[in-house]
């Protein structure tokens, strides 16, 4: 196949592959929208299991208080039955002490009764708010995974769908072109881009003259040293481009003498060692 064949195909692959990934995340995203409302049920739920311990201790209060209340009321009123059998003073003194202890003491339970009653009349109201926000944080939930659900089986369907197409698109080109491809598209969305003058429109870095031409060529597949997009070469227009090393020494007013050129063209030339599509490029594998 030939390579600007390839390069076709590249480009028909990116698109597919890009929008293969944005689906990919969608589906990895959907399950954390639902984060927020089970936080808030499991801490409702938390809250409302600690308000119904406290309730039922309080309850077992009150009924404590009732079970008092209720034997002092009853020996209360036996001591005033016993008024009718008294024969001595020395007797009526004691049962009247009895009825008046009894008493004092009837009045002090009914007192922390109605005290006790009221926190758990309280404690009740907001057992049954608490019930309330629970049901309904039930509810948003289990519409909210509805709806998940019905995405999840959308995007399952359109991924299938991204996958044969990436499949058909795919065929022809080497497996290691590939597999470095998807892993450019998966940090940007346009991994083929071209190369105008000297300057990669994907990352704007200027290119040594050298591999430049190579690119011209177009007799192998090449990656960009500093963005490891796949580059073709386009023609640009006639419009001022500064491109070159030399271009962009005359804006800022560095001499053009002979001896700046050659030693920047000498460090071009060494630091770079270019290889088709076959071989490792290092930026690519460290991507």
């Amino acid at each position: 196949m030939q390579t600007s064949e390839i390069l076709d195909k590249l480009k028909a692959l990116q698109d597919v592959l890009a929008d293969k990934y944005d689906i990919e995340a969608k589906i990895e995203e959907l399950p954390k929208s639902l984060d927020g409302s089970k936080a808030l049920l499991e801490r409702t739920q938390k809250e409302y299991i600690e308000k119904n311990a406290e309730y039922e201790a309080e309850k077992a209060k009150v009924s404590a208080l009732q079970v008092e209340l209720d034997e002092v009321v009853k020996l209360r009123e036996s001591s005033e039955k016993g008024m009718d059998d008294i024969k001595t003073h020395r007797e009526y003194e004691i049962l009247d002490k009895q009825i008046s202890d009894a008493q004092e003491k009837e009045d002090s339970l009914r007192k922390e009764l109605q005290k006790e009653d009221k926190i758990l009349s309280e404690l009740n109201d907001d057992l049954q708010a608490e019930e309330s926000i629970i049901e309904s944080t039930k509810n948003d939930v289990a519409e909210s995974q509805s709806r998940i659900d019905m995405n999840l089986e959308e995007y399952n369907k359109q991924l299938d769908e991204l996958k044969a197409l990436e499949q058909e698109k795919s065929e022809g080109i080497e497996d290691e072109i590939v597999y470095k491809f998807q892993r450019i598209i998966q940090k940007n969305r346009k991994g083929v881009v071209s190369v105008h003058g000297d300057v990669c429109s994907g990352c704007q870095m200027i290119l040594p003259s050298q591999f430049v031409n190579e690119i011209r060529k177009g007799e192998k597949i090449l990656f960009c040293p500093y963005c490891s997009r796949i580059l073709f070469y386009e023609e640009s227009d006639n419009s001022t481009n500064y491109n070159t090393l030399e271009d962009i020494g005359s804006l800022i007013g560095l001499d053009d003498d002979d001896e700046y050129e050659s030693e920047s063209d000498s460090e071009n030339d060494d630091a770079y060692d270019y290889q088709d599509a076959g071989d490792d490029s290092s930026s690519t594998d460290d991507e």
